[in-house]
């Protein structure tokens, strides 16, 4: 008789919930101004605010945490037009998100940090560069741009990067040991974009193969990382 083959067991993706609120931020020394800023709104010490930081660095979260308090809405910089300035801020709080030089309508900023302004509402900047890192062609842009006060993310350090390994896991319900949390923190890049790319392939690969996440499993998945 012929050989009995082996179906492969397939994987599913099955949606994870990532918590966004201020009780799972992870706070450390590398991220404590840009939670104090957050905590202190409406106190800002400017109504148009930038959060900088690497990517993974926790500015969505900080964002998502001041929407939520603030009602603000959210939109991505290059989104963003001229005539959806006016609805943008129909709240009075609007969060955007990554600005990239030449990516985006300098006349739409433009507008929206003058509509800001005139009708006194709040609006916070996410973006891996601080705004003078920015290359802007419009000169009434760039010098507000450069107005803007920074409040800078750093990369995690070992005991946040070690408590962002156990958070991810969580929100995927991974149940993990001591053993795989170390191998990981010194395994991969310092970044929490790092390691939650490590985590979810992880969580996928141990469904795929039908094995628990063990170290050995992590070892053999990121022997070339």
């Amino acid at each position: 008789m012929p050989g009995r083959v082996h179906p492969r067991q397939l994987a599913f993706s099955l949606p994870h919930a990532e918590s966004l609120s201020r009780d799972n931020f992870l706070e450390g020394p590398v991220n404590a101004a840009g939670l104090a800023l957050i905590d202190a709104w409406p106190e800002w010490p400017s109504r148009i605010m930038w959060l900088a930081g690497p990517e993974g660095s926790g500015k969505s979260h900080l964002a998502a945490i001041w929407a939520e308090a603030s009602g603000a809405r959210s939109t991505t910089a290059n989104g963003l037009t001229a005539e959806a300035v006016p609805a943008a801020l129909v709240t009075g709080a609007l969060v955007v998100e990554d600005p990239k030089a030449g990516e985006f309508d300098e006349r739409a900023l433009f507008h929206l940090m003058n509509l800001a302004r005139e009708d006194g509402a709040y609006v916070l900047f996410t973006g891996r560069e601080a705004p003078a890192s920015l290359e802007i062609e419009l000169a009434d842009l760039r010098s507000r741009l450069r107005a803007v006060p920074v409040v800078s993310l750093l990369p995690p350090d070992d005991q946040l990067f070690r408590g962002l390994i156990v958070k991810f896991c969580a929100d995927r319900q991974l149940a993990v040991d001591e053993s795989v949390v170390s191998y990981l923190a010194t395994r991969l890049e310092r970044s929490s974009a790092a390691a939650r790319r490590a985590v979810d392939l992880l969580d996928s690969e141990a469904l795929r193969l039908g094995r628990p996440v063990t170290r050995a499993l992590a070892a053999e998945l990121l022997r070339d990382v």
